[in-house]
């Protein structure tokens, strides 16, 4: 019996010590607060509630509530937080740590934001060594930002915030090496008063996992996926789906509830509601890119597929019915890279490259036949072309004035006009259904402007479609494949993606 008694005590302890939640292995006080802290987590909108208590996060030891999960190598951590009520202390914080342990006095690094809306980049060296204040090294600081990104590269802490709507902002850096390589990653709360209990609200919660600078996508292999959707009222995501291998390039579906990708060379039908995948029937072409898009009226699909012994890898256009079925060849000559129909139904929009180094916009007919060329390229890259719903324009971008930016045609290739005018390189503008807005990815200054690489730190932003000041929707780590085409909901309320890590969950 009493062996007995002692295996439940040992079962009850391994299951106490275990609380799993949300993308976290557990959840525990760290330094033995008075008041315990506690967290919950909604399936539903996958958001984050936490609570906790603790005198502080300083000095030679800490006091609050962590959710984590163990981790090695480099990451990058991003997530949106808010307070929960007016609080008690100025200095109460919520935000990402990374941890050597759950010991009181481990040496850790965090990134947070306090109740009076001081952000800043906090660590301990050392076991028991006293916190650092950012004003010991720099000033790393920023009020009242809503976003945090906590990235670690090579040992270097990287803080990054920012409020909705606005690019991040690097607040922070300082090499940590006393950490070890597996870490504890995760979300804190402290009140800053032993005898309070504050909480916070997060959501957008990810941590992704990074491949290195000269990473080869198609010579060393896709890395995991996640099939995403936000609502665009208030930018709040939701993983649908996810894999270990790479998939691309999510088109809304008619019904609003299903979305369709491409995967190893097929198309799947993927379930909002419970992520299940489904294959869809496209015949003989079996090599499809991430060039997929569905015609205005819902009936027709046209996709990209790739044919051997051809120019530019053999890309070649064909359509079908949006139930699956034989697909009918429309263009000859290769490569040709589809991207719009024409609301009528009437014509297709593609990137071509025809017996030049230079890529250039056409249209042709959906049944097939002459291709009609709408730009004269001399130099620079255009790609991404998709009519507007009331076929009035093709938006498209170019790198005509030196970085790529989105621009808009007629649809006789006339009275070009440019609509981006930043520092970023933007591609693929997708237009509302209701014909407000656009929705295009934003890649970062250091990638070449006529490329779209996998595997970067982007953004997803939104513009009026006649033109407009930006804003950030999301940030992403993805690039080729995230939004490469029209991904928006019928009712223009929200949009599908993919974003990625190194090892999704």
């Amino acid at each position: 019996m009493k062996s007995v008694v002692l295996i439940l005590l040992f079962t009850s302890q391994i299951l106490y010590s275990q609380n799993p939640v949300g993308l976290f292995e557990n959840h525990a006080d760290i330094g033995n607060p008075i008041n315990k802290g506690s967290v919950t987590y909604s399936m539903l909108d996958q958001v984050y509630q936490i609570t906790g208590s603790g005198y502080n996060i300083w000095f030679g030891r800490d006091e609050f509530h962590y959710i984590y999960r163990k981790i090695s190598g480099d990451f990058i951590a991003t997530a949106n937080f808010q307070f929960v009520g007016k609080g008690t202390d100025p200095h109460r914080k919520v935000g990402w740590m990374v941890r050597a342990n759950t010991q009181e006095d481990a040496p850790h690094m965090s990134a947070g934001v306090h109740g009076d809306g001081l952000a800043s980049l906090q660590w301990r060296q050392l076991k028991g060594a006293h916190m650092r204040d950012p004003e010991d090294e720099i000033k790393f600081t920023k009020r009242n930002p809503q976003i945090i990104q906590l990235e670690r590269a090579a040992g270097v802490y990287i803080m990054r915030v920012a409020n909705p709507g606005e690019p991040l902002q690097e607040v922070g850096r300082y090499e940590l090496n006393t950490l070890p390589d597996s870490v504890l990653i995760g979300i804190f709360i402290t009140a800053h008063n032993k005898d309070v209990i504050e909480t916070a609200q997060v959501w957008n919660v990810r941590i992704d996992r990074p491949v290195v600078e000269s990473y080869n996508a198609y010579r060393e292999g896709f890395i995991g996926s996640r099939l995403e959707v936000m609502t665009i009222t208030d930018g709040k995501r939701k993983v649908i789906h996810e894999s270990k291998t790479g998939f691309e390039a999510p088109n809304w579906m008619p019904d609003g509830k299903t979305l369709l990708i491409n995967e190893g060379g097929s198309l799947y039908k993927v379930s909002i509601a419970d992520g299940k995948k489904e294959k869809l029937n496209t015949g003989a072409a079996n090599r499809n890119n991430n060039d997929h898009v569905i015609s205005f009226d819902g009936k027709m699909l046209a996709i990209s597929s790739h044919r051997d012994g051809l120019p530019g890898g053999g890309s070649t256009i064909y359509t079908l019915p949006l139930a699956g079925g034989e697909p009918k060849l429309i263009t000859e000559n290769t490569p040709s890279y589809l991207h719009g129909w024409s609301p009528n139904g009437k014509e297709l929009l593609f990137v071509g490259q025809r017996g030049t180094t230079f890529y250039d916009l056409y249209k042709i007919s959906s049944n097939g036949g002459m291709e009609t060329k709408l730009t004269n390229n001399t130099g620079y890259h255009v790609d991404g072309c998709e009519y507007s719903p009331d076929g009035k324009y093709i938006y498209y971008n170019s790198s005509q004035t030196g970085t790529m930016q989105l621009w808009r045609m007629k649809p006789d290739g006339t009275g070009n006009e440019q609509l981006t005018f930043d520092e970023y390189n933007d591609w693929f503008p997708h237009i509302s259904p209701n014909g407000k807005w656009i929705a295009f990815i934003s890649f970062p200054t250091t990638i070449n402007p006529n490329d779209h690489p996998f595997y970067k730190r982007v953004m997803l932003r939104l513009m009026p479609a006649n033109g407009g000041a930006p804003r950030v929707i999301a940030y992403v780590y993805g690039g080729q494949g995230t939004i490469n085409v029209p991904s928006w909901s019928r009712d223009s309320k929200q949009i599908a993606f993919v974003s990625n890590s190194e090892k999704a969950k």
